[in-house]
């Protein structure tokens, strides 16, 4: 079962960018109810793909800087970074086989 890092200003470029395998990050706050909901969904891709891709979550209200990096203006956002680089962004909640869709290719 793979863990899911708590991404930061401090370790987002050295865990995220640097990473070997994809990194599906979801920017979210505490007070966001999609993001609550499509929290379960993101844990058990976690789970399920943790040979082959690595998660974390990046709290927007602690971490702006990272947020306004990449344009994140709506959370729940998902980017999908391969080789220190965004893939794919998903915006809102969306079910676990639309995300899959969406970050399949690149795994």
């Amino acid at each position: 079962m793979s863990e899911v890092i708590e991404l930061t200003s401090a370790n987002f470029d050295s865990v995220v960018l640097k990473s070997e395998k994809p990194y599906l990050v979801d920017f979210w706050a505490v007070w966001c109810g999609p993001c609550r909901a499509v929290a379960p969904v993101v844990d058990a891709i976690a789970a399920e793909n943790s040979e082959k891709l690595n998660v974390g979550k990046v709290n927007v209200d602690d971490n702006q800087e990272i947020a306004q990096r990449y344009n994140v203006m709506s959370i729940p956002t998902i980017i999908l970074f391969k080789d220190g680089e965004v893939a794919t962004v998903s915006v809102g909640a969306v079910p676990k086989e639309e995300l899959l869709s969406r970050i399949s290719s690149y795994l």
